[in-house]
């Protein structure tokens, strides 16, 4: 299993089982940087929890996996808390944002290849790229439209952003 991965497996194991978070077993140069991370958990294919950070908001990104490898396991507001009973069935993700640029045009977006955040004043919503069922531009703005509250008709700023998946 890739280490940034297993560093998120072995946090929120520990977290459900009641001990305390492990450091991680092996540091790469990656877990050494600063960046926005997003943490997912799959429990048997399907979404279980999904919590990141835009921008980095810890040291480095071993601290924002621990961070939010928690909070997905306890905190997503789409999902009840991980069970001790679910962990066998569960699979993890790491995606280390890229800094995110600026895009004038929809054209400068890929939703295979490029993250959006939406943004409408201090509401921004961001999604993911090469999601599964998310094949279009459109697809990827009105998400993140929904996530941050903006109605279709408000004027927004879009971003984009590379991610580098672990799992």
């Amino acid at each position: 299993m890739d280490p940034l991965a297993k560093l998120a497996k072995d946090t929120i194991e520990n977290r459900v089982l009641g001990k305390p978070p492990a450091p991680p077993q092996v540091i790469t140069p990656e877990m050494k940087e600063r960046a926005g991370v997003f943490v997912s958990i799959k429990k048997l294919g399907e979404l279980r929890g999904c919590i990141g950070t835009f921008e980095p908001t810890k040291a480095n990104v071993a601290e924002e996996i621990i961070s939010n490898s928690i909070a997905s396991a306890t905190r997503d507001p789409r999902f009840s808390p991980v069970k001790k009973e679910e962990l066998m069935d569960l699979s993890y993700s790491v995606d280390v944002l890229t800094k995110a640029v600026e895009v004038f045009s929809k054209d400068q977006l890929d939703p295979k290849k490029y993250g959006v955040i939406v943004q409408c004043g201090w509401r921004r919503g961001l999604l993911l790229p090469d999601l599964e069922g998310v094949d279009t531009v459109e697809e990827q703005i009105e998400i993140c439209r929904r996530k941050a509250g903006i109605s279709p008709v408000e004027p927004v700023r879009l971003f984009r952003f590379e991610v580098n998946r672990h799992s």
